[in-house]
Order: C-alpha cells, then sequence, then structure tokens
C-alpha cells in the first residue's frame, strides 16, 4: 500500500511539472502569436485587450486526449442523446419559439425537427453551452502541438470577428473545443455561416433568433434537402465485401446505388419503397469503437442528408442520433 501511494506522488508530481512547463512555454508562444495576429491584420489594440487574460489550460489537454462518448457502443451514444425526456422538452422549446423556428423553416427550406434535434443534442435546447473561456481553449490547443494548425487558424478567425465587432468577446464561454452557442458553432462556421437575424447589428449564438437562422443557413448552404431520406438500419449477409463497410467519418468511401447493394441486405424488400438509383454508403460504426465488435452489426444505409450532417460533426454515432431525435420529434409534432 506504501508503496502504491509513493508510485501515486511520484505521477501528480511529473503531470505537475509537466504542466507547470507548459505554463512557461505557453507564454512564448503567446508572444510568438500575437506577431502572427497582427500580421494578419488584427489590431494590437484589440490583441491586448483580448488576450491580456488568457491561460493555458491543461483541463483541455485531457479532454482532448480522451472523450468518452467517442467509447461508447452505438446503442447506447444514439438512446442517451434521444430519450422521450429530450423530445418532450424539444417539444416544449417549440411551442415557446413557435414563430421564429417556423420562419426560419420557411426562409431556409430546413425543417423544424432537424434544427431542434440539433440544438437539443448539442445543448440541450441551450441549457449547457459550455462554461470554458473560448479563447483560452483555443489558444491551449493553438499551443498544442496535436492539431495546432487547425486551432491557430479558428483562433485567427475568431479574433478578426472580435476586431471588426461582429463578436462580444465578453461572451465567448462555450466548450473546451472552442465551440460556441446554442448549436455551437466554431468561429469558422461563425465566420462562413452565422447572421444576424435580428438586425441588431450584432451576432449574438445564444439568442434563439441569430442562432436558429444562422443554424438554418449553415445546413442550407451545406445543400440538405429538406424531407429527404438520412438512414435505414439494415441487416447485412455475411458475403459483403469489407471495402464496402465505412467505419470511419473521415470520408464515405465505396458508394453505390441502393439497387448494387441490396443484393448484400437481409430483406432488402424493407427498403422497395427507396428509390434504387439513389447512391448510398454502408456504415458499420461500432467497429474502431467497441472492443471485439462484431464488424457487421449494427449496420446502416446512409444517403446524401446523413453526409451534410458529418459535416457538422464528423462522427458517425452522432449524425445517427441527429435524424433518429429529428424523426421523434416530428413524430409528436
Amino acid at each position: 500500500m506504501k508503496q502504491i501511494s509513493i508510485f501515486f506522488l511520484i505521477y501528480i508530481f511529473s503531470i505537475s511539472s509537466l504542466f507547470a512547463n507548459d505554463q512557461i512555454e505557453f507564454q512564448k508562444w503567446k508572444k510568438n502569436f500575437r506577431s502572427l495576429a497582427i500580421s494578419n491584420d488584427i489590431s494590437e489594440k484589440t490583441f491586448d485587450l483580448v488576450m491580456a487574460n488568457v491561460q493555458f489550460l491543461p483541463k483541455v489537454i485531457q479532454y482532448d486526449r480522451f472523450q468518452p462518448e467517442f467509447y461508447e457502443d452505438t446503442k447506447t451514444y444514439v438512446s442517451k442523446r434521444t430519450s422521450q425526456k429530450k423530445v418532450n422538452k424539444g417539444i416544449t422549446f417549440y411551442k415557446e419559439n413557435l414563430d421564429l423556428i417556423n420562419n426560419v423553416e420557411k426562409n431556409f427550406n430546413i425543417e423544424k425537427e432537424l434544427l431542434l434535434s440539433l440544438m437539443g443534442i448539442e445543448t440541450n435546447y441551450g441549457t449547457y453551452v459550455g462554461k470554458m473561456d473560448i479563447l483560452s481553449s483555443l489558444s491551449t490547443l493553438s499551443y498544442d502541438k496535436r492539431r495546432s494548425q487547425f486551432f491557430t487558424n479558428e483562433l485567427l478567425i475568431l479574433l478578426k470577428l472580435i476586431d471588426s465587432k461582429k463578436i462580444d468577446y465578453q461572451t465567448l464561454y462555450g466548450s473546451w473545443a472552442g465551440a460556441f452557442g446554442f448549436f455551437q458553432f466554431m468561429p469558422s462556421t461563425i465566420k462562413n455561416h452565422a447572421i444576424d437575424f435580428n438586425r441588431d447589428d450584432y451576432i449574438d449564438l445564444k439568442n434563439p433568433q441569430d442562432a436558429y437562422a444562422s443554424a438554418g443557413n449553415y445546413l442550407n448552404n451545406m445543400g440538405w434537402k429538406q424531407n429527404s431520406h438520412c438512414f435505414y438500419k439494415v441487416e447485412l449477409k455475411n458475403d459483403i465485401k469489407k471495402k464496402y463497410l465505412n467505419v470511419s467519418a473521415k470520408k464515405l468511401n465505396n458508394k453505390k446505388k441502393l439497387k448494387y447493394f441490396k443484393r448484400f441486405i437481409i430483406d432488402p424488400k424493407n427498403l422497395d419503397f427507396i428509390d434504387d438509383d439513389l447512391k448510398v454508403a454502408i456504415i458499420t460504426p461500432d467497429k474502431d469503437i467497441v472492443p471485439e465488435s462484431n464488424l457487421l452489426s449494427p449496420a446502416y444505409i446512409v444517403f446524401e442528408n446523413y453526409e451534410i450532417i458529418l459535416k457538422w460533426n464528423r462522427s458517425l454515432r452522432f449524425a445517427l442520433a441527429v435524424c433518429t431525435l429529428k424523426d421523434k420529434i416530428k413524430n409528436e409534432l
């Protein structure tokens, strides 16, 4: 027992030493980043004001290295995020914001139940938008070498948005990865798709009007097809070639017309109501997540709209959860 305590103390000391060194190196990074920001047309005044209290956040590195939901099987992941309680909360939110949501649906051709689903899964209808200092989070991830280029670019975009007075830096609290607002937009998404729907000369993604319209605009710009297919669960025959089974969300490969894949599906007549000429892909999301999982199960035929959700969040199970909750909400509206 005494030996275990000694090892534990050594471990704690080692971690503390690493983080102490990171704090020193982070200050050097901050100085270098200031030069980079100014060379990217961000004013010195904005940088010095906004970045004055930015800190290295060790917790952000821990979250980035291990995200528990990545290790849940599909059934667990989806059921947690599409419960009846979540559906009921979505219906209530819709009734409270009926005119706005119907208006956004009409203007952007995005089903209200999809917007409700995304908001429900991202932030539980605005009740949990995150409490992390986004500027510190993005700075920490920019300093960290694992995905430095991506987060450096996101931080520069955010500073430009602040510099142009489109975003109030004092409101920037959100997720550990730098996502913000009711729909958890990253800075690049804010820049490219967020809109000032209520015309108050300010984009507030914690305000239902700007948030809903921005989400509708984003989905419309990505090519969402209203009232089209998302996915269907299928049972596969053992003779299907592995190359047709997508286990990663980075890119769906080996897409074919539905009629081609029907030969590998048990009870293909269940899909007869779908156009055979539609191009689809097959995903088996548990293979790279769950130890000793069955390669062929669970399996899903996925369509173009499913891939649109993947552009929102590169997670096979996230997209399944969004479309599942969307259908559940639709059935009760």
